[in-house]
């Protein structure tokens, strides 16, 4: 199957609004190519990414998502030019200074492109990543999830990922149950599994990605506690949650409050991720006008993931 790569560059402040954007016209998610980041990285000599030279330029982030190369691409594209130049004037910049690239990709050329620099990984204290394609000899305390994150968004090594990870160590008990909203390639599911969850319910807007997520649920032998499926944000959810994962952008879950009362439990959290520190404050308001207290902040790498509960109840 071929793909559109679709590529923007943008600013830090604008990169949650962008990604939003590529949502609306139907991403599953979106790469982000931060060089503050690659820079961060560098320097710790960590991931790999030693024998990278560090950006100079570190005001622009690039922005990525793919989309089907079929009959409704031509329209997506349009709305997306339409939202991004919107965005534009209302932050009082030209228009014409938005430069939107298009290039067409194979399944495998993005399979190659994702494993040229996913690699094995101790993200928490527990949890370890391995990709399908490596091998790995696990230390008696870890708790290993195999990955192939195939045409979906989700290694566990970005740091929105890695910061639910090592939350749903803490976080997840055992028998509970748990929505995992806007799953990508599955991975925090599939954690949350592993961890001790009794039933996990991982659902994805992007038929692709939900796809994806049913086969690393099998690829882990958790299929007996985690089923898959479609759904824009809980809508397809059924019943109540003990724990709700949604690692997307700060707009999203400014939108999923308006959903939490019928399927969040009594004494239940929500971890949000995929935030950009601008927008903490954000997420923050949208929680207290929905009756909600947040219990815990975590930042990494100008990335924010927050734990939020009913306060009284938690």
């Amino acid at each position: 199957m071929k793909w559109a790569e679709v590529s923007i560059r943008t600013t830090h402040e604008e990169t949650d609004i962008v990604a939003e954007i590529f949502h609306d016209v139907g991403a599953s998610g979106v790469v982000i190519e931060d060089p503050e980041l690659l820079n961060s990285y560098i320097d710790s000599g960590l991931f790999d990414y030693s024998d990278l030279p560090k950006a100079e330029q570190t005001e622009l982030v690039t922005v990525k998502a793919y989309l089907p190369a079929d009959e409704e691409l031509d329209a997506k594209l349009r709305a997306f030019e339409q939202g991004v130049k919107e965005l534009a004037r209302r932050d009082g910049r030209d228009e014409k200074e938005v430069e939107i690239s298009c290039q067409t990709v194979q399944d495998e050329d993005w399979a190659d492109n994702w494993k040229a620099y996913f690699h094995t990984e101790k993200v928490g204290g527990l949890i370890v990543i391995q990709p399908s394609w490596e091998e790995y000899e696990a230390s008696p305390d870890d708790i290993v999830v195999k990955l192939d994150p195939g045409a979906a968004f989700g290694t566990g090594t970005h740091p929105t990922t890695a910061m639910c990870i090592r939350a749903l160590e803490s976080l997840v008990k055992g028998g509970m149950r748990v929505f995992d909203v806007g799953t990508g390639s599955g991975v925090l599911a599939v954690a949350a599994a592993k961890l001790g969850a009794g039933e996990v319910v991982a659902m994805d807007y992007d038929r692709t990605a939900a796809h994806v997520a049913a086969e690393n649920v099998q690829l882990n032998h958790v299929e007996d506690r985690v089923t898959t499926g479609v759904s824009d944000l809980l809508k397809q959810f059924t019943g109540k949650a003990d724990l709700i994962i949604a690692n997307i952008i700060a707009d999203i879950v400014i939108r999923l409050f308006d959903e939490l009362d019928e399927h969040l439990a009594p004494g239940g959290h929500l971890l949000a991720s995929g935030i950009i520190d601008e927008r903490v404050a954000d997420v923050t308001e949208a929680a207290i006008a929905h009756g909600f207290v947040i219990d815990q902040v975590m930042e990494e790498s100008g990335w924010a993931a927050m734990v939020i509960s009913r306060g009284e109840d938690a």
